[in-house]
């Protein structure tokens, strides 16, 4: 075989990579106990893309989260990774695939420091100077956790625990980064900051699904929105094209 086609193979196989979902929900369907909680959710995430999932509180946009990273187990249909079934794989086999969610409210470990909160989002990892490398790099995104290293997590600002809760989720070096709500409580100066955080990681690769309700903030950072409501994925727009839509973002989000 030639080098000229070896080359071209090469190429073609990336392209194909490039043009095929990331992820892929098909027909996903989720229930908390006997109440439905999802009805047959369809989306797609291409590598590389911001994709926002934006509607009123309770209409299914968390729970997806939670089914794809593991926390919740499908009642039916599908979850893809990278072309893979994740559906129903416990939360620590669907991290080690490249998925990391940074949860609602943060929830970092208040009595333990920076350091160590990091340290946790690399539990797969069993290198110690991996581990310590990957800090850094966080730290160079974040220099302000880094001036706080040594300080108890439950003492920082809401911001910077949003920015921690971030990081350990980067720890896992993913492919695919979940963000639940991350301006939640977040004073509109720092909510910016975050955001910026967020088009910053995804500039070095990271894909980013992002729920948040603040729609304008979503729809700044993102390239595409999905549309829910009541369980059900009603509309799918590029995210310059939703902002120009207030009808549809009046009939779904009172506003």
């Amino acid at each position: 075989m030639s080098a000229v086609m070896t080359h071209e193979m090469h190429a073609s196989t990336l392209a194909d990579a490039a043009a095929s979902p990331v992820l892929e929900l098909r027909d996903l369907h989720v229930s908390y106990g006997k109440t439905a909680a999802l009805h047959g959710v369809n989306l797609r995430v291409m590598p590389g893309e911001v994709v926002a999932l934006i509607g009123a509180n309770g209409a299914g946009k968390s729970t997806t989260l939670r089914a794809i990273s593991g926390l919740l187990k499908p009642t039916r249909g599908e979850i893809l990774f990278q072309g893979r079934s994740i559906g129903g794989l416990p939360a620590d086999r669907v991290v080690a695939q490249g998925i990391a969610q940074s949860p609602e409210e943060r929830h970092v470990w208040p009595t333990m420091t920076v350091d160590e909160n990091l340290s946790m989002g690399a539990y797969l990892c069993k290198s110690k100077g991996e581990i310590e490398r990957r800090i850094g790099r966080v730290y160079e995104r974040f220099p302000r956790l880094k001036e706080r290293h040594k300080q108890l997590a439950g003492t920082l600002s809401g911001g910077e625990q949003q920015m921690l809760a971030i990081g350990r989720a980067l720890m896992s070096e993913p492919r695919l980064l979940l963000l639940d709500e991350p301006s939640l409580g977040l004073s509109p100066r720092m909510a910016e900051e975050v955001f910026e955080f967020v088009r910053e990681i995804n500039a070095h690769g990271v894909t980013v699904m992002l729920v948040e309700q603040n729609v304008h903030n979503a729809l700044s950072v993102a390239k595409r929105a999905y549309v829910y409501e009541t369980g059900r994925v009603v509309a799918e727009r590029d995210a310059a094209g939703l902002l120009d839509d207030p009808g549809l973002l009046s009939a779904y989000l009172g506003g």
